[in-house]
């Protein structure tokens, strides 16, 4: 077996066997396959596409590729939740402690952000003191002592998957569904999670830009989940605009804190509880999907999920005095409105522009080396299908640069587009596959 058979085997439609699919990964991962010839490989599958089996030999191999996280040890069926990404999405901060409080264990791994999209480890580490990064024995305490544990990703996990992924986008290779689908699962598999419920987020600021290919990508994952015998459930949810009101590290942790504590926006509440559901149900701790709702919604009104975040934080070593006092986290030097420029309603607010402009202000990274502020962001006073007159608050804008405010500014009066129809507001789960 050598790589040039492979390729050409791939170059001329024919499909892969599962040797052949693990003599790639490990060669490539090893360095013992040049990136040329990974690239010919990799633009042969999305040029030719790959079956159900080939993608899920794919995932696998890349799950196997490294180190692997083994939960046994908590004697707990081990639901994990991922995104496909967004902008404003705050779901993890307010989720994960909620169904934690519910007697689900939470042992999450999550990443840091890059250009548009925000992530979760930069959130929480927007909280004074608190630690992502610690070793895998103390991760896995915190979860037996608390329930809950939210880190970066300390360990190794599919190696392979941070090769191929870098090789995509220097190729132009990034929109492939096997290889978005085996790149999220690969790492899903490896994190050590029996059973898995996937956000898949689909408009203006996710990957998926249709709901079409939105449907397909969970097909497949669902497959793979199917094949590895993990059980995976999607929730296809709207990011046409950014989710909730805040965007921004600091400015989501205080959202998500509010959240918490019963005051959520209504499009975080439908993401968050239909995933939370959901999460419940594949724990086996309640089958019926509209009771585990109305025990999540229990666990806001009477303060118990909120109570979870703040022994998260404190586990941890985060200060939280933050959380009970939300003045406390450091603010802008520059806060400032921006205006409706005319009457009527809200149609659209491109999701991924908004990101933009909120990295822009210093919010994300362009680069994995870039540093952040945790400060600046955008509040959004309005939403698609809200009623605007002249005059009226849009955003509240928080930035360290006045500079960086003004662009911003200009930039986000061409984002919100203003008409006078009115419209209904943006449904936000589109389809619940399984």
């Amino acid at each position: 077996m050598n790589i040039l058979e492979i390729i050409e085997k791939k170059r001329d439609k024919k499909e892969l066997s599962k040797e052949e699919i693990t003599y790639f990964i490990e060669g490539y991962t090893h360095d013992k396959i040049a990136d040329y010839q990974a690239s010919a490989l990799i633009m042969a599958i999305y040029l030719n596409g790959m079956t159900k089996q080939e993608t899920t030999d794919l995932t696998i191999a890349m799950a196997n590729s490294g180190e692997k996280l083994d939960l046994s040890s908590l004697n707990e069926v081990i639901v994990d939740k991922h995104s496909t990404g967004g902008v404003g999405d705050k779901v993890s901060l307010i989720l994960l402690p909620l169904v934690a409080s519910l007697g689900v264990p939470v042992a999450k791994m999550s990443g840091r952000g890059l250009g548009f999209t925000g992530g979760t480890v930069d959130k929480l580490e927007s909280i004074s003191g608190y630690q992502t990064d610690i070793n895998i024995h103390n991760f896995v305490q915190n979860v037996e002592k608390i329930g809950i544990s939210m880190i970066s990703q300390t360990l190794n996990l599919a190696p392979a998957d941070k090769k191929i992924y870098s090789l995509r986008d220097s190729i132009s290779c990034v929109e492939s569904i096997p290889l978005i689908a085996s790149s999220i699962m690969s790492k899903k598999i490896a994190s050590g999670a029996q059973k898995i419920v996937l956000d898949v987020t689909c408009g203006s600021g996710a990957f998926m830009q249709s709901k079409e290919k939105a449907e397909e990508l969970a097909e497949e994952m669902i497959e793979i989940g199917r094949l590895a015998n993990k059980e995976t459930v999607c929730v296809l949810t709207n990011m046409d605009e950014p989710l909730g009101y805040a965007v921004g590290n600091s400015l989501e942790v205080i959202e998500a804190i509010q959240s918490l504590k019963g005051d959520m926006p209504e499009d975080v509440k439908d993401v968050v509880l239909e995933l939370g559901a959901y999460m419940v149900k594949l724990a086996g701790k309640g089958e019926n999907i509209e009771e585990n709702t109305a025990r999540l919604l229990k666990n806001i009104e009477n303060g118990k999920a909120y109570e979870k975040f703040i022994q998260l934080v404190e586990n941890q070593g985060g200060d939280s005095s933050y959380i009970k006092d939300i003045n406390q986290f450091p603010k802008a030097s520059y806060i400032e409105n921006v205006y409706s420029q005319k009457s009527g309603y809200i149609q659209s607010m491109n999701a991924k522009e908004v990101g933009k402009i909120v990295c822009a202000l210093g919010a994300g990274r362009i680069r994995k080396e870039d540093s952040i502020d945790n400060a600046v962001g955008i509040i959004l006073n309005k939403k698609v299908s809200d009623k605007v007159e002249k005059e009226d608050v849009l955003v509240t804008i928080y930035a360290n640069s006045k500079e960086k405010l003004e662009e911003a500014k200009k930039k986000l009066l061409e984002v919100i587009k203003i008409e006078e129809q009115e419209i209904e507001r943006p449904k936000m789960i589109l389809e619940i596959m399984k």
